[in-house]
């Protein structure tokens, strides 16, 4: 996800709730090969109806149409999209679902997705809380939070996930027993993570240091990833289950 300092708000559509964007939804310009891919490739790739003016009711998205009885996956800022194709080509038991508000994130993932050749992935180019209204109650047995922007600033730890106005909806639309997952290197985001997320009827699973300083098994490093090891910064690996 975008580390920018941008307020973004909009008009909320009539009966929404308004919801201010933090963060950048565009970065440079797009090449036109990634312009391309957007135009024809990701209306294929939606998940159905997730924006309020789409959907102005909230109806609940049609997981069964979308995935078969194929068990449901998501992402909450998937980035360039590498961890998500990872999930992808090695679970195709999974159906999964992204969702990145950035643009330019979304047009190189959607590259990824053609070369890796996975057919169980959805996008949500949008919120995470739109998303949220429409996946139905109870419906998805896994979640990954993997290098949420930081908003390192003390002001602006209110914009961060792991908050109620995120947590609360995640919990809703997690199955009992499910898991979520959260990679950081920020250590006080790691702290309002492990004071935030049990709150909202979650489990941490940590037995011992090594759960949380080693990555889980089927891993990816990231190119955030990648980036905070080479500025010195230290990975953090939270794993949770939802009571």
């Amino acid at each position: 996800m975008s580390d920018d300092d941008t307020d973004t708000p909009g008009s909320a559509p009539s009966g929404a709730p308004w919801r201010n964007f933090y963060g950048r939804r565009k970065g440079k310009h797009l090449r036109p090969s990634q312009e391309r891919r957007l135009e024809t490739e990701l209306a294929p790739l939606s998940p159905g109806k997730v924006s309020w003016e789409e959907n102005p009711d909230r109806r609940p998205l049609d997981l069964p149409a979308l995935f078969g009885q194929r068990e449901i996956w998501l992402e909450i800022g998937f980035g360039g999209g590498e961890h998500l194709v990872h999930q992808a080509a090695h679970n195709p038991q999974a159906g999964i679902i992204g969702a990145e508000p950035y643009i330019n994130g979304v047009a190189m993932l959607l590259g990824k997705i053609e070369a890796a050749g996975v057919d169980n992935l959805r996008i949500h180019p949008g919120d995470a809380r739109d998303l949220f209204d429409v996946l139905p109650e109870g419906s998805v047995s896994k979640a990954f939070l993997l290098y949420p922007d930081p908003w390192p600033k003390a002001r602006h730890h209110r914009r961060r996930f792991v908050t109620e106005e995120h947590l609360k909806p995640l919990a809703a639309v997690l199955k009992p027993g499910a898991e979520f997952r959260v990679a950081t290197d920020i250590p006080d985001y790691v702290r309002q993570t492990l004071e935030e997320v049990p709150r909202h009827g979650f489990e941490w699973l940590a037995e011992s240091a090594r759960d949380w300083r080693e990555p889980w098994g089927e891993w990816i490093s990231t190119r955030y990833e990648q980036k905070a090891l080479r500025e010195g910064r230290t990975p953090h690996y939270l794993t949770f289950r939802k009571r």
